[in-house]
Order: C-alpha cells, then sequence, then structure tokens
C-alpha cells in the first residue's frame, strides 16, 4: 500500500479494545456492521488495526457496546493518536494513565526480551519491591499505589499461562540493579530469591551484564523492551515493536530499520553478559552479602 499509515501500535490497540467490547457485548461482526450501517469488513478492519479510524466510529462503537464514559473517552482519543507516525504517549494527555496500553501489547507478545540498568523489570518485581517503587513517588496516593502495584503482579501471570502459549522472556539485567537497595536488604534478598525462581522457567532466561563490563550499548540506549508477536492467521502479520519508558511518556518504534537498530544493540548486550549459570552465581553471591553485610 503506498500511502503511509502512521505507526501501527495505537490502531492495534485500539482494535483489540474495540473487538473485546464487541465480544463481552455479544455483538457479532454481522451485527455490528448492521447497527453502524457499514460493511462488515469496515468494521473487521478497525478491530484488526488496518488504517486510521475517526473518532466518530469508536464513539457509536462504544455506544452500541454500551462502555463507559471513561472508556469511550479514552478510546475516542485513541483514534485520534492513530495518524502519528512514530508514537509518542505522553502520560497525563488525553489518554488516562489507568488505560494500560503497554499491558495489551504485552499480553498479545509471543516473544519478549528486555533490558533493564536501573530497576527490576516490572514482570521480574515482588510485591515488597513494587511497594518500595512506588514509595518514592510522592504525587501518588495511597490508594492508586496499591492499584498499580495489583496491575504490575497480575501482568505477571502472562509468564506462567497455558492459553495462549506464555511467551519467551529474554532478560538482560545490568548488575547495579542487584546491588541498589529498594526497600530494605529484606525486600531485596526475597527480589533476588525470585529472580532465581523464574529464571528456573523453561520460557525465560535471566542473565546479569557485570559493570567491570564497562561502557556497552545498553548504557547509551537506556532500558527498553522488544516485543513480538505470533503469526495468527493474518496476511501480515503484527511488527514487532521496541517499548522504552521515560518519566514523562513512552516510545513505541514500530519501523523494521528502528526494530533492526535494537536486534544490534540486543547482540551486543549478550554477547557482553555473563550466562545463565554464572548470572545465578552473582545473584546467589550479592543474596548472601545482602544478609551479611
Amino acid at each position: 500500500m503506498a500511502e503511509d499509515m502512521g505507526s501501527t501500535v495505537p490502531r492495534r490497540q485500539l482494535g483489540r479494545a474495540l473487538r473485546q467490547l464487541r465480544t463481552e457485548a455479544g455483538v457479532t461482526l454481522d451485527a455490528a456492521a448492521e447497527a453502524l450501517e457499514c460493511s462488515r469488513q469496515k468494521v473487521w478492519r478497525i478491530e484488526s488495526g488496518l488504517g486510521s479510524v475517526r473518532s466518530v466510529d469508536v464513539r457509536a462503537m462504544c455506544q452500541l457496546y454500551d462502555a463507559n464514559p471513561e472508556l469511550t473517552g479514552a478510546l475516542a482519543a485513541l483514534a485520534s493518536e492513530t495518524k502519528a507516525k512514530g508514537w509518542w504517549h505522553a502520560y497525563g494527555d488525553a489518554i488516562p494513565d489507568w488505560f494500560e496500553l503497554y499491558v495489551g501489547l504485552e499480553q498479545a507478545a509471543s516473544r519478549l526480551r528486555e533490558y533493564s540498568d536501573a530497576l527490576m523489570p516490572g514482570l521480574l518485581q515482588t510485591r515488597e519491591y513494587a511497594r518500595a517503587v512506588y514509595q518514592h513517588r510522592a504525587e501518588v496516593t495511597d490508594e492508586d499505589r496499591d492499584r498499580l502495584v495489583e496491575v504490575r503482579l497480575q501482568r505477571q501471570s502472562l509468564l506462567n499461562r497455558r492459553l495462549p502459549r506464555a511467551p519467551r522472556f529474554d532478560v538482560v539485567l545490568s548488575e547495579a540493579a542487584l546491588v541498589r537497595t529498594v526497600g530494605s536488604r529484606a525486600t531485596m534478598a526475597g527480589q533476588l530469591r525470585h529472580l532465581l525462581a523464574v529464571g528456573q522457567r523453561p520460557n525465560a532466561s535471566i542473565r546479569i551484564l557485570p559493570l567491570d563490563a564497562g561502557l556497552h550499548r545498553g548504557v547509551e540506549a537506556g532500558a527498553f523492551v522488544m516485543l513480538e508477536f505470533p503469526p495468527g492467521n493474518r496476511a501480515t502479520p503484527e511488527p514487532p515493536i521496541v517499548y522504552s519508558e521515560s518519566w514523562t511518556g513512552a516510545l513505541y518504534l514500530d519501523r523494521p530499520d528502528e526494530f533492526a537498530a535494537y536486534e544490534q544493540v540486543w547482540a551486543s548486550l549478550k554477547e557482553l553478559a555473563f550466562d545463565e549459570g554464572q548470572s545465578a552465581g552473582l545473584i546467589n553471591k550479592i543474596i548472601g552479602e545482602v544478609h551479611h553485610g
């Protein structure tokens, strides 16, 4: 197709949410098309994330599926983002924080690769560690903190789900994240033991990048996640995405050349990181130091 359709990410997220609403409402594709006075193909294209979507169509669908006003507003705001090229999602803008965009992508992925240099990745955090992370945010209320921690813990169930099959999860973690105390010493000891347990799973791999590896590409790239998706039954599979978070928002990169650039960063990180056995040895050594330090 000649037209450059902008970033695929918000379209796919919007399509996923609308399909879920339609199935929850018990409305078939044909019934939806008839009620909206459009072709079945158009409803299918919107749900498949193939093309930009008008807010007016989204509002009509939300009304048909009996979505609440908050969700309707969030999805209509997302529709207006579907024309953006490289997609930057700013926190606190038209799309509210509670509408967890990234979580939908994570749940749909068949492979996740994550590099973290400062903190434990959300999928690996214990409850105590996650609470300690949010305790440093004065602007977050206790109630919000509890909810954010629950969302984070619920996300982790994807690592041991049966259907659809759990994704492959490969992590490269800087040694700095192991030795930085978050919460208390007991919190850190529990967190490190949890890392060892996850690393034992057949679909997970945890490798540590030692501090004496010096300056490497991960230092320059910062933390990121690479997500790949199952081929499914679509002619064109969903393109893979690089997700990179900052304090005010998150960047979603889905152009092939962008993903290829991060493939190179990942390859160099893997070259410098300890293998799984050495990594487990280092984690055990640090657990001992946390206990006796």
